[in-house]
């Protein structure tokens, strides 16, 4: 049987969970269909997506469509989750866009549909709720093909819209308009198809027409648009087909080598870890290891995969399937298992340009809210836990007020620990601005050699470790100690923020090989250990970035405004208080569309003044664009006493540490 690995994408409140629950009812899996006002679906399975109503966890279904099986994940709406839709997008084989019918293109519709195009993911539209008040058919026709897709085509007739008998009938070979639109629209896509038509059209049957749809389809060249009511019921039916026939169903090499992608980790009752992964090849049993981060393996220990509506423990997984995978204690969120050529975790979305500090109500828990914040992460990695030493804090990264929200009563209901925050403000970065070395030599209490430079590197490349020594000049283990130190250490740069987008090469190395008294046993006093290496780093790494100097940015969001031409003035003088700048501005009579920048930390004042300030008409879509230098002389800093270059200090630091072991043994 072939397997789809489907998507269900959507601005929140789009109604895919809703649409999820018509699917499983249509396929026969369920036999009552949830509501999420009731918190009674399917895919909304923790008691706070019940509570609110949206889904902030993705969740795997399973029905049946003929010959294929179709593992449904339905993914979060609302843009403070979008971590969610992005681990699940590099498991996709199709995906389902669903855009209000009353509502119509949304902020978050337009930041999926373009990632799903970039990523060429095979993209169904379907229009939701046409069943009520306000539904609109054409005005949404013709937002889909400016401003999403223009190589889209309504696959029917949408009639009776806002009324509950609001129905879809869809298109067929005696629909000479319809026939002739999708010619023109494969067309544009398929010169061997245009010279075909051209030179004889009645060769062309209408049975090629469609094959020719479902390849350009499969190529995510065009976009078959359905409309219809998760509620009602109306559409599901034309939508199933869609599936059926335009999506690319597979079966996969079941022989193959072992190759899959961890997209979901979570924790099951006994606190024990479970992986969900999508095979692309191979098949995994129980009892096999399996290798993944190159250098880590494990054991699967019990495995389920999706079928007809639920998780079913099985012996195995195979190519082509999603499966839920237990006993691999270390395993990551986009871990690769097995042999793969696939590059890990990818980013499709911008990272997140917030954070906030995390402060629990007693101050004894601090200990267990960084064992619970840990274990979020684990789910969440991108909430990109980061601890102050000094002022014994933690912050995590966010998109949003709501992510927080979430974050505290998930704290509070499943570890219960209560927790407050501090003012959420904006996450910078660091560029080296010059290049700078360090060297230290035996500095006691380091038995080793530590030579480094550090160079300023493209906008966008990250960080690069290279080596100017011999690779056999000292153990690999050292070398690797001094890699992993040097990407640990620049998580806090000279103003407490990342430093990235610079190359730091190791210029000198030596080290003191194994050695003792004569006649004497192993003696550490005597002999590097990797411990040297991974203390000394830091402290000639921060040398080195002092003298390169660096220089904080803060992030840009690029705003896109729809609002009443008469309110423009007003719009324009708020935004000049929030030091947004408008790069263009187009009246087109009674409406008025700007474009600019606006800093990250000011986007969520803007979104409270835009009411007032627009009558409630006006539409704001606002996605990150860049980083640029923090204005003023004193650049913006995160809440910490901690000063990474206090060099007595951190040595200081060292002594007690490395005593503080001697005494213990």
């Amino acid at each position: 049987m072939r397997t789809l690995n489907l998507g269900i994408l959507a601005h929140v409140d789009a109604g895919k969970t809703s649409l999820t629950e018509r699917l499983l009812h249509t396929a026969g899996v369920i036999d009552e269909i949830g509501s999420v006002d009731d918190g009674s679906t399917q895919t909304d399975s923790l008691a706070l997506e019940r509570q609110r109503g949206i889904t902030i966890k993705s969740a795997v279904v399973s029905f049946v469509i003929d010959d294929i099986t179709v593992n449904l994940i339905d993914t979060p709406g609302h843009p403070d989750f979008i971590a969610e839709v992005e681990r699940v997008l590099s498991v996709l084989d199709g995906a389902v866009l669903v855009i209000s019918a009353v509502e119509g293109v949304q902020a978050q519709t337009r930041v999926l549909m373009r990632t799903l195009q970039r990523l060429r993911i095979p993209t169904l539209i379907f229009v939701n709720k046409i069943d009520r008040s306000g539904a609109q058919y054409e005005p949404v026709l013709r937002s889909i093909s400016e401003k999403l897709a223009p190589a889209s085509l309504p696959m029917g007739s949408a009639d009776e819209l806002g009324t509950r008998s609001a129905r879809w009938t869809p298109c067929t070979e005696a629909d000479a308009a319809f026939t002739s639109r999708l010619v023109d629209l494969l067309a544009d896509h398929d010169d061997a198809f245009l010279a075909a038509y051209v030179d004889d059209e009645t060769t062309v049957s209408y049975a090629r027409l469609r094959c020719e749809l479902a390849t350009q389809t499969g190529q995510a060249l065009v976009h078959p648009v359905y409309f219809g009511s998760a509620i009602t019921g109306a559409g599901v039916d034309s939508l199933i087909a869609g599936v059926r026939e335009l999506l690319p169903a597979t079966e996969g090499d079941a022989d193959g080598p072992v190759s899959g992608t961890v997209f979901k980790v979570e924790r099951g009752p006994a606190g024990e870890k479970i992986a969900y992964v999508r095979m692309f090849s191979g098949t995994v049993r129980i009892r096999d290891r399996l290798q993944f981060r190159s250098d880590d393996e494990g054991k699967a220990t019990a495995i389920s995969v999706f079928e007809r509506g639920s998780a079913v423990r099985r012996e195995s997984v195979t190519a082509g399937q999603i499966g839920k995978v237990w006993g691999l204690g270390d395993i990551r969120i986009g871990d690769e298992i097995g042999v793969s050529g696939r590059t890990g975790t990818r980013h499709y979305f911008a990272p997140p340009t917030l954070e906030t500090v995390v402060v629990p109500s007693r101050p004894a828990e601090k200990g267990a809210l960084h064992f619970a914040l840990t274990q979020l992460a684990e789910q969440d990695p991108l909430i990109n836990l980061r601890q102050d030493d000094i002022r014994q804090e933690v912050s995590v990264s966010l998109y949003g007020e709501v992510q927080k929200e979430v974050i505290q009563a998930t704290l509070a209901d499943d570890f219960g620990i209560d927790v407050t925050f501090r003012e959420t403000t904006t996450i910078c970065i660091e560029r080296p601005i010059g290049t700078g070395s360090g060297y230290e030599k035996d500095l006691d209490p380091f038995l080793g050699t530590v030579g480094l430079r550090i160079d300023p590197a493209p906008v966008g490349s990250g960080v690069e470790f290279r080596r100017e020594v011999e690779l056999g000049s000292m153990p690999y283990a050292f070398f690797k100690a001094v890699e992993e130190t040097v990407k640990e250490t620049l998580h806090q740069g000279i103003y407490g923020w990342e430093v990235t987008d610079c190359t730091v090469t190791m210029t000198h190395s030596g080290y003191w090989p194994r050695q003792s008294h004569s006649h004497a046993i192993f003696d550490k006093s005597m002999s590097s250990t990797a411990g040297d290496f991974r203390n000394l780093t830091p402290l000639v790494l921060m040398s080195a970035l002092k003298q390169a100097g660096t220089r904080v940015y803060e992030p840009m969001h690029h705003f896109r405004l729809d609002a009443p031409a008469d309110v423009l003035g007003p719009i324009v003088s708020a935004l000049a208080r929030l030091g947004a700048v408008p790069h263009t501005q187009d009246v087109r009579g009674a409406s008025c569309l700007l474009e600019g920048a606006i800093p990250a930390a000011r986007v969520h004042a803007l979104e409270q003044q835009l009411p007032g300030l627009t009558r409630g008409e006006g539409v704001l879509e606002c996605a990150f664009d860049r980083y640029q230098p923090v204005r003023g002389t004193t650049p913006a800093r995160p809440r910490t006493d901690n000063d990474p270059l206090n060099r007595e200090e951190y040595l200081l630091r060292v002594v007690r540490r490395v005593a503080g072991r001697g005494a213990g043994a």
